[in-house]
């Protein structure tokens, strides 16, 4: 019997019960759980429509570890997902800890007030999570998640030593509207904005947010699209636990509409995570744009297009210098088919759920926390390949990336 439950029901959250739900042998007994119950009643009613299975939910608040203790304690999981906001991931953990479950996510703590994307605090578990016999897995999205799979997978069967990484996130997805955000607003608005940071001779050197860019064609027909660096979680980990990188950056996409839409909201004001006062109430102004802006999880149906993430390596076999590039092509409407949500949702929510799957078969189950990149990746690949991400790779394609 293998019992988890998932924190969070949000776009991922719905693809998380999805995929866990198609998976009865494994995932034996389901829990949807969330601030908001009535998200995690429809979603469970979805996929009794779609799979004819049954998930219970339930209602908790993830600030709250007595609370998250008590559900926790009534339910007996042997596992929980966290796919709640990064804001909570210690809150989750202290209860894991203090409940005796298993514990994974999918993005690292991000305190409320300051803009960093940083794994220290949650590092910091590491003892306390070794003396309780229990696991911790960090960071089992796309990425992170996938793309640090990606190059552990290259470093182990591909090369001698690693030298250089770029992973290249491409949404070329269209969901019709000026400005609409792929996930979370305020998450993805503080990531977009924040200074970027890449990984040279040994240090994290920064620039400017959005000042270094260039074009990159992707395989499968995806198309051409501008490429912008900026700093992502997995740099930290990946550059910790892959010491020979002489160089780590991470670009992503983004539509002219997105960018101006962006700037000008910045100029004003409207992308601040500092409290003002607004007629006698206190509000932060990120908040209440992500109230403006269109769900997230609504976008699926309209949204056209495919997705194209992957790493690119440079380094040594055999005394040969060589690159390989390592990547995943998902289509948003195959996604809408299946799971009833848009790609950037899917390509986060099957990672969870095959990380999930790793530490209840027994895989990764080992005490401590984790990065995925620490683990072997062999079987996570094959399951991508098997539930619904398979990647492809490339030897010596060609791109020259600066």
């Amino acid at each position: 019997m293998s019992k988890v439950v998932i924190i969070g029901a949000g776009g991922v959250g719905q693809v998380v019960a999805f995929k866990c739900a198609q998976l009865p042998e494994v995932f034996t007994e389901i829990t949807l759980a969330s601030r908001t119950e009535a998200k995690c009643i429809d979603i469970a009613q979805k996929i009794k429509q779609t799979l004819n299975r049954d998930i219970a939910t339930a209602q908790v608040d993830a600030d709250n570890v007595p609370e998250l203790v008590a559900l926790l304690n009534e339910i007996k999981p042997e596992l929980v997902i966290n796919v709640a906001l990064p804001y909570q991931d210690l809150t989750i953990m202290d209860a894991c800890l203090e409940a005796g479950v298993h514990y994974m996510d999918t993005a690292n703590y991000e305190p409320l007030d300051t803009a960093k994307f940083e794994y220290k605090w949650q590092w910091a578990y590491q003892e306390k999570f070794e003396k309780a016999g229990l696991t911790a897995l960090l960071g089992s999205g796309f990425d992170p998640g996938a793309t640090n799979m990606f190059t552990a997978y290259l470093a182990k069967h591909y090369f001698d030593e690693i030298h250089t990484l770029d992973i290249i996130d491409v949404n070329g997805g269209d969901h019709g509207y000026p400005f609409a955000t792929n996930f979370n607003p305020e998450i993805n608005i503080r990531e977009v904005t924040a200074e970027c940071r890449h990984w040279e001779d040994g240090q994290f050197v920064t620039t400017p947010a959005m000042s270094c860019k260039q074009t990159f064609t992707c395989p499968d027909e995806v198309g051409t699209y501008n490429i912008y660096r900026m700093y992502h979680e997995e740099l930290e980990s990946l550059t910790k636990h892959f010491p020979t990188l002489k160089r780590a950056q991470f670009w992503m996409s983004f539509g002219e509409s997105y960018l101006k839409h962006l700037e000008v909201l910045g100029n004003v004001g409207m992308t601040g995570i500092e409290p003002i006062e607004f007629q006698g109430q206190q509000i932060v102004p990120i908040q209440f744009l992500k109230a403006l802006l269109p769900d997230p999880s609504t976008l699926g149906p309209r949204t056209k297009g495919k997705t194209c993430i992957g790493c690119v390596v440079t380094g040594v076999k055999d005394g040969k210098e060589k690159t390989v590039y390592l990547y995943n092509v998902k289509d948003h409407q195959d996604c809408y088919g299946e799971v009833q949500s848009q790609a950037i949702s899917y390509t986060t929510g099957v990672p969870a759920m095959i990380g999930a799957k790793m530490i209840l078969q027994g895989n990764w189950k080992k005490p401590g926390v984790w990065n995925m990149e620490q683990l072997d990746p062999d079987a996570f690949m094959d399951d991508m390949n098997q539930y619904g991400l398979p990647w492809q790779v490339i030897e010596n394609p060609g791109f020259d990336l600066v």
